[in-house]
């Protein structure tokens, strides 16, 4: 039985520069690499999904083990493990659930005008237009045109594939975000969509997540860790 260790990415940029590290995020990064070189774990394979804000994520971790002489394997990128693409949804959705739905069309009204301004909260906060965007596109209200709710699930856990033959006892770290990890976790426990989607929104940026793996069996061991953000600051979820 094989430890994996899933960590969602730092914070991130502002929503039109979302994919790179904020400042904080790096923070969070440097943390959770001291945290676990504490703890001396070792790995023996890591993987990070294809985006930017992931791949920083596990080079700000890892750097922390090597200034701790503690050996790391170089970092695999497996895009399997990419969060979906928001901006994408937005595109094929909103601009349907803007005329069937009322409420969303006020919302997403007030989200836009919000957005306009750089120092606005609404960057760094979910809100119920992104809520009811998500919903709509994970119960397949509107064919879309990119990856579907369906074909997302099957992309993210699909990656157990490279996971299955690591011997007994090794550990690998996967950085990856909040909703790739939240299907993982709905993968252990027999979770619908509805309720992934829920896990994933209580996901703090650079939160630990354990779980083991064995012949393709996963046992969840803990979601959302953060002892390494000791001040109520550096845990954040966007």
């Amino acid at each position: 039985m094989s430890s994996l260790y899933l960590v969602r990415h730092g914070q991130a940029g502002l929503r039109h520069d979302y994919d790179t590290l904020s400042d904080l995020g790096r923070t969070q990064a440097c943390l959770l690499g001291e945290y676990l070189a504490a703890q001396k774990v070792q790995f023996s394979a890591v993987y990070s999904g294809a985006l930017t804000r992931q791949q920083e994520t596990a080079r700000e971790a890892l750097g922390t083990f090597v200034q701790a002489g503690i050996r790391t394997p170089e970092i695999q990128i497996d895009p399997r493990w990419n969060e979906f693409d928001l901006d994408a949804v937005y595109s094929a959705i909103a601009p349907r659930l803007r005329e069937d739905d009322a409420e969303f069309r006020v919302e997403h009204e007030k989200l836009r005008q919000l957005l306009a301004q750089d120092n606005s909260p609404a960057h760094r906060t979910w809100t119920l237009s992104d809520t009811l965007v998500v919903r709509a596109w994970v119960t397949g209200r509107y064919e879309v045109p990119g990856e579907s709710w369906q074909a997302f699930r099957e992309r993210v856990s699909s990656a157990a594939e490279a996971l299955n033959g690591f011997p007994s006892g090794e550990s690998v770290a996967v950085f990856s975000s909040a909703t790739p990890i939240a299907v993982w976790v709905g993968m252990a426990l027999g979770l619908e969509g509805r309720h992934v989607m829920r896990l994933a929104g209580v996901t703090y940026n650079a939160a630990l997540t354990t779980m083991r793996v064995r012949a393709g069996d996963l046992a969840l061991y803990s979601f959302n860790g953060t002892p390494h953000l000791p001040e109520p600051y550096l845990r954040t979820f966007r």
